[in-house]
């Protein structure tokens, strides 16, 4: 049984994903991935051939043909190895030959290796690229009151397969509305804005090979759309501050806070506290547990590239945890001034408002003193 045990755990090499024949063009570059499974995990190992000799293989190594190879291999689960050749040229063209073997016979000069290793191949064709004759690159200057239509052009003047389009995209993404048959192409901004600033590409298509391009920088100097003016929080919670600009090419980022008049300090990741996150034309800040002695103050955001450079300003407030109670506590102020008032003015009332226990009591006519009075009248009246 253990015998048998062991005998399932181990099996052969085998391909989960081979590497794919394509068609490049000059200047490119290319990249072939080989997924193999095995127990134990499979060696991998690149071979090249010149399609006219396909039988005269040759072994690939890392940093090969002028450091333009590059061979990537991890061993886990699986084994992965993924070839990379840049700056392509005619003389890459060829067989890539992925080999994987767990046999442990495998590097042995004596057996024969079409036993020992399992193979799989792509073919990569490479093409003259087309030539095409761009404009040169634009900046622009919006704010110069000179707001002049800009043209961009692209000919298409020699290519070995046959045109099908063109279209234009910008900062990778195709803009509607371009496509056409015309091998002489054209773009125009009529009013150039910061945002209208990129990268901009005229794509050729082809037939039977593969697309062709050529691009146009169009620059410009940053410009801060988008930032929060201010941000209140309270002590011990999570601020966040970001940044949003136009212009290319895409800016450095700096975040700095000002500390006394005219003074400011950088701010980076280094102290725990604060982290920042730059992606393009876009950055955030963010920091910790808010100290309402420190962090509350003036955070400006500064954009630079090679044409210029623009910076905005948060305002950052922090409140104490007491916050919530400060309504009550007023309204709480009021009530005992108001007591204290009442109480003083209770105790400094005149003397002469008090009526006092020394003075004798004037004395109370009765009804028994008035009839006496009427009845001496009568026996007057009587005699």
């Amino acid at each position: 049984m253990k015998e048998n045990h062991t005998r399932l755990e181990q099996h052969e090499a085998g391909f989960v994903k081979s590497p794919m024949s394509e068609i490049k063009l000059t200047g490119d570059a290319f990249e072939l991935y080989c997924d193999v499974v095995g127990n134990p995990v499979p060696e991998i190992q690149w071979w090249y051939a010149d399609i006219n000799r396909a039988d005269s293989f040759k072994q690939l190594w890392d940093g090969a043909r002028k450091r333009r190879v590059s061979i990537n291999t991890a061993y886990g689960a699986n084994g992965v190895s993924v070839l990379a050749i840049s700056r392509l040229t005619l003389e890459d063209a060829g067989i890539y030959e992925c080999r994987a073997s767990n046999d442990p016979r495998r590097n042995d000069l004596r057996q024969n290796p079409a036993i020992t290793w399992i193979r799989t191949q792509a073919t990569i064709s490479v093409l003259q690229k087309p030539r095409i004759n761009a404009s040169d690159q634009e900046i622009l200057q919006p704010k110069s009151g000179q707001e002049l239509p800009i043209t961009l052009q692209c000919n298409l003047t020699n290519s070995h397969s046959t045109h099908r389009e063109t279209f234009w995209m910008k900062n990778g993404q195709e803009i509607s509305n371009t496509r056409t048959e015309h091998k002489h192409t054209e773009f125009k901004l009529s009013k150039p804005r910061t945002d209208d600033s990129g990268e901009y590409m005229c794509v050729y298509t082809f037939k039977s090979a593969p697309n062709a391009n050529a691009s146009i920088e169009v620059k410009a100097a940053p410009e801060i759309l988008g930032h929060k003016r201010s941000e209140n929080k309270k002590e011990g919670e999570n601020a966040t501050l970001y940044c949003k600009s136009v212009g290319y090419p895409h800016p450095v980022w700096l975040w700095r806070k000002k500390v006394g008049r005219g003074s400011y300090i950088d701010i980076d990741n280094s102290t725990g506290r604060f982290f920042i996150i730059n992606k393009d034309n876009f950055t955030e800040l963010s920091i910790i547990s808010l100290d309402i002695s420190t962090d509350p103050g003036e955070y400006v955001c500064n954009a630079s590239n090679i044409i210029g450079s623009k910076e905005s300003m948060t305002i950052l407030r922090v409140r104490s945890h007491l916050a919530p109670l400060w309504p009550f506590l007023g309204v709480l102020a009021e009530i005992i001034i108001l007591v204290v008032i009442i109480v003083v003015y209770e105790k400094r009332k005149r003397p002469d408002e008090v009526p006092d226990d020394d003075e004798p009591a004037a004395p109370i006519k009765t009804n028994s003193t008035n009839n006496h009075k009427e009845k001496n009248v009568r026996q007057r009246n009587a005699n």
